[in-house]
Parts: C-alpha cells; sequence; structure tokens
C-alpha cells in the first residue's frame, strides 16, 4: 500500500493531544512528530535549535532582536523564514509515510494531501489545569495561567499563517472533547473514526 494517510492533530493544551497523537501513531503504525520537528528543522537548516523552539507555535516578530541584541529584517531569521524551513520539512514527512502531525500547522500546510484528515482535541478547563501542574509541578492556578497564554500563543500563530481559525470547527474534520471519554477511549474513537473514514 502506497497510499500516505496524513493525521493532523491541533490541541488545546492539557486536552491530552499530544498523548493521543502518539498512542494513535504506534496504533496505526504511523511515523509522529510534534517536538521532533524542531530538531529536524536545525538539521536541515543548520540553525541553532534554540531559534525554533523559541519560535515554536509563537507569532512573536521581535523575538530574534531580544535574543541577539541586533537588528534583523523580518525576511532574515524572522518567524516567516522558520515558518518556511519547518512547512517544508512537514511536506516532506508528509511525502515519507502516513505520519501523525501535533500543531505547528500542519493541518494547513497539508491542505493539498488528499489523503488527511484534521481533528482538535479539547477538554474541559480543570481537566486541562491538572495534567499542566502533573507535567510541569506547578500549582493548578499557576497551569490555569500557563494554558491561557499557551493556547492564545497558538491560536495568534495558527490564525496568523493560516486563513482558518484555530479551534473553529469549520477548520477541522472532527473536534472531540477528551474529557467526555478520558483518554484511552477517545483515542479509541479517533482511531476509529481514521479507519472508517480511510477505510483501512
Amino acid at each position: 500500500m502506497n497510499d500516505k494517510y496524513i493525521i493532523n492533530i491541533g490541541r488545546q493544551l492539557g486536552s491530552g493531544g499530544r498523548l493521543i497523537g502518539r498512542q494513535l501513531a504506534k496504533d496505526l503504525n504511523f511515523a509522529y512528530y510534534d517536538k521532533e520537528l524542531i530538531s529536524l528543522a536545525s538539521q536541515e537548516s543548520g540553525l541553532n535549535k534554540e531559534f525554533f523552539e523559541k519560535a515554536d507555535e509563537k507569532n512573536n516578530f521581535n523575538f530574534f532582536k531580544n535574543f541577539l541584541g541586533l537588528q534583523f529584517s523580518k525576511n532574515y531569521l524572522g518567524n516567516d523564514t522558520l515558518f518556511k524551513i519547518q512547512s517544508d520539512i512537514i511536506k516532506d514527512l508528509a511525502n515519507l509515510k502516513s505520519s501523525v502531525f501535533v500543531g505547528r500547522c500542519a493541518d494547513y500546510i497539508l491542505r493539498e494531501q488528499p489523503l488527511s484528515l484534521n481533528i482538535f482535541i479539547t477538554a474541559d478547563i480543570e481537566d486541562r489545569a491538572k495534567r499542566t501542574a502533573e507535567r510541569k509541578n506547578i500549582s493548578e492556578a499557576e497551569a490555569l495561567e500557563y494554558n491561557k497564554k499557551t493556547d492564545r500563543q497558538r491560536k495568534e500563530y495558527y490564525n496568523f499563517y493560516s486563513n482558518r481559525g484555530w479551534g473553529r470547527a469549520s477548520s477541522y474534520h472532527l473536534c472531540i472533547n477528551s474529557s467526555v471519554l478520558g483518554l484511552e477511549k477517545t483515542t479509541n474513537y479517533i482511531l476509529s473514526f481514521i479507519k472508517e473514514k480511510f477505510n483501512i
């Protein structure tokens, strides 16, 4: 079977989207890409990994001026350049093997891929705060603010680079709240959805 199937996952922080994506990739024997894209982009471009980490899913064009203490033009080492590098890598990877991509506007970047599904995962605010608090070893109050800040950055990044709305139902094939069924059953539900859609 030479068909390349692509699953793109958008997610709110703390929704379990990363864990769900990784399990889906394992169950389907697909490649999985999340933070790995940062290392790949660094290797491909020869740029320091920290450039990509600081700009990851953030629409912050002043970072490079502050980071280096120099005035760069937007076209030299701004977010647009890094987005282009990462986009090219995502496209190349999607042509190699069936894959699960988490975040980083992959659904928009791969919008011309015929065998793709775009999924958005949310969760109840309390569950998201608890999950982030455990992962970051912070209080739930701190986690709540951290989630809000990160989701705002993701929304700004996604909306800037795409012509869609982050978290908006019309931007995805499936939107699901992982708190309703729990992570395991949500993963199984999405897996069934994927198999039904692609007949695999």
